[in-house]
């Protein structure tokens, strides 16, 4: 069963396209320490079931899953965005 986290900040690239744009994850496990992982790694911890990532809305979760952009990219969004990775590129820089 997949290991559940939640992601609290991206690093975003100067890329004009959305699906280039989040380069990192992190985020903040219980006891305070910071996490961060690059996007390519994320990727791979979704497909095989290692992590599975959220993001908190209000008082819900949002499931981040793996998508393909036409051009056959693989990228991170969630379930709530349509094409565009909106709720995670509305999350603060991570430090």
């Amino acid at each position: 069963m997949a290991h559940s986290v939640e992601i609290h900040c991206v690093k975003k690239s100067n890329c004009a396209d959305a699906h280039d744009r989040i380069v990192q994850i992190g985020g903040k496990v219980a006891a305070g320490a910071r996490w961060q992982m690059n996007s390519a790694e994320a990727i791979q911890y979704i497909e095989n079931g290692t992590y599975a990532f959220h993001v908190g809305q209000g008082r819900r979760t949002v499931q981040v899953l793996v998508a393909v952009s036409g051009a056959g990219k693989k990228y991170l969004k969630t379930v709530a965005d349509g094409e565009q990775p909106e709720n995670l590129l509305s999350l603060p820089e991570c430090p």
